[in-house]
């Protein structure tokens, strides 16, 4: 009966989800339209955040715990999800096209991210016989490193609004903006807040019902944080990002995955560990070798896809390939 009930939990969350996903991308889109903000930048910033609250919930819960492999674990896993997961599927429902410019400043930022983690948290790779973890120190960097990358996402933001407002001035022709520019800020402000509240309920209805099905199945808690939870905490991105994609709004899916993965580093991980000093746990250097991986070849395809494409079908169809193979890996060596 237990588990009938995990997996009602575990429908209607991802329901309320992907609900929840679409008020907040069409919400958000309206505003950065409205205002005159790229929708690249919204992504990285209002959706990001939003769709990578359960992340931060679970994270934190897990560090006063002192669950240490649910905290790093989640964090480590939902970024790996995001990438190859996320980026694949929404590549393969539509061609991810999004300014050069924007692509070659704002990625590398996601590659940043995760040498991070690789470099904080297994120090006796960087000085022989030190202990393997993220101290209070590293958190805190982290937090500074986030309130960098918050800066320099806003000065994006500020430029963006003059060069609409210069548009906006050369135009004489007292042509209307397409319809929702003139629709109240008011309701896209509440479209944006109610999609916000579905995705954390949601998700952690969605995660609650993951991690009571894998618990009766007997799997370890690093296990369940790398795939289960993690997979249902990026539920919400992957959401947000397959709806903006298929509304045609390419940036906002881009910017919502780069800015996740960016805030589940800099601002989950670092708040998580200014809480509680985290341990490594059982997160492997394979683990942390396949974010690494990823977010290269994130960056890589993204400089060098074809006109102007900045993640083909094609290659969105190879991260996916990437991320199963790892799902299997994990399974494979928890197996036997």
């Amino acid at each position: 009966m237990d588990t009938l009930l995990y997996i009602g939990q575990f429908i209607v969350g991802l329901v309320v989800i992907i609900k929840g996903a679409d008020w907040l991308t069409d919400g958000a889109a309206k505003i950065a339209e409205r205002m005159g903000i790229p929708s690249i930048v919204v992504g990285m910033t209002i959706v990001a955040m939003g769709s990578s609250a359960p992340e931060l919930v679970v994270s934190i819960v897990a560090a006063i715990q002192g669950n240490v492999d649910m905290a790093l674990g989640n964090v480590v896993g939902s970024n790996i999800f995001n990438i190859l997961a996320i980026m694949g599927v929404t590549a393969m429902v539509m061609p991810l096209s999004v300014d050069r410019g924007n692509v070659r400043n704002d990625v590398p930022f996601a590659v940043l991210s995760s040498v991070v983690i690789a470099v904080t948290a297994f120090d006796s790779f960087v000085t022989p016989g030190a202990t393997d973890g993220i101290s209070r120190t590293d958190g805190l960097l982290m937090l500074a490193m986030f309130a960098i990358f918050m800066s320099y996402t806003f000065a994006i933001a500020g430029h963006g609004k003059e060069e609409k407002a210069d548009a906006d001035s050369k135009a004489s022709d007292g042509e209307s903006h397409t319809s929702f520019i003139h629709s109240p800020l008011i309701k896209s402000s509440i479209l944006v807040i109610v999609g916000l509240a579905m995705l954390i309920l949601g998700g952690d209805w969605l995660v609650t019902g993951a991690s009571g099905i894998a618990s009766a199945l007997g799997v370890s808690d690093a296990i369940i944080a790398l795939t289960i939870v993690s997979a249902g905490t990026s539920a919400p991105e992957l959401a947000s990002s397959v709806m903006a994609a298929r509304k045609g709004d390419t940036a906002m899916a881009l910017g919502n995955v780069v800015g996740s993965v960016v805030f589940n580093v800099f601002f989950v991980l670092g708040t998580a560990s200014a809480i509680r000093p985290l341990g490594v746990g059982g997160i492997t250097v394979f683990d942390i070798v396949t974010l690494l991986v990823a977010s290269c070849m994130l960056w890589l395809f993204c400089r060098f896809g074809k006109q102007k494409l900045t993640l083909t079908r094609t290659e969105g169809f190879f991260l996916v390939l990437l991320a199963v193979a790892y799902y299997v890996w994990l399974v494979i060596q928890n197996t036997y």
